[in-house]
């Protein structure tokens, strides 16, 4: 179903902002806080998800006091608990998108996370290069087009029509569902728009 977002359909999580702009675009920035890979969304609360489709568009940009290594970090969250306390996640690098010329950074295009505990510096702490990908098309300022495909422990991510990445075993199983959300990380100004969640159970 296509979502028409308004301001009492999200729960904004600590250290995050959210507002709705003209022509159902979100805006929605993270304050308070510099630690990465935290609740920091807005939860849309008239959604109960566990398997389907997410599609959207989003813009990632940078806040004006956004520190150097800030990417324009911005996503999705699925099957969040009401709280924020446990979700899995998706998001994008758009610095490290087609603009990119270091091929390292290049290489972390997006991201798939696990609050808590799997968070990408725990993947990187211990060499786990499977949650991240390439992404060739993104960059800062511009909108892309996500499409997650949720099925149990498995989940294929799409970026501009491209599978950028597939998971196979989600850290919370096969059998968690709750809230869909709208995601940013540090320095992130991030639009959200044109929200289709189609659920197949």
């Amino acid at each position: 179903m296509m979502m028409e977002i308004r301001e009492n359909d999200m729960f904004i999580m600590p250290f995050t902002k959210a507002e709705v702009l003209d022509e159902g675009v979100v805006r929605v920035w993270k304050v308070g806080s510099e630690v990465p890979d935290i609740n920091t969304y807005a939860s849309l609360v008239n959604t109960d998800f566990h398997n389907g489709t997410i599609e959207l568009d989003m813009c990632g940009g940078l806040l004006p006091d956004a520190p150097d290594y800030a990417r324009g970090f911005i996503g999705i969250v699925f099957r969040a608990a009401d709280d924020g306390r446990e979700f899995e996640s998706f998001y994008i690098r758009p610095t490290n998108g087609k603009d990119c010329t270091d091929l390292v950074r290049k290489a972390h295009g997006c991201q798939y996370f696990s609050f808590p505990g799997y968070t990408f510096s725990y993947f990187r702490d211990f060499q786990i290069t499977e949650y991240e990908g390439q992404v060739d098309t993104i960059a800062l300022g511009q909108w892309s087009h996500i499409k997650a495909v949720i099925e149990d422990d498995r989940g294929e991510f799409y970026v501009d029509g491209v599978k950028v990445l597939e998971v196979n075993g989600f850290k919370h199983g096969p059998c968690t569902r709750g809230k869909v959300g709208l995601y940013v990380d540090i320095g992130t100004d991030g639009l959200f728009r044109n929200l289709d969640i189609h659920c197949t159970d």
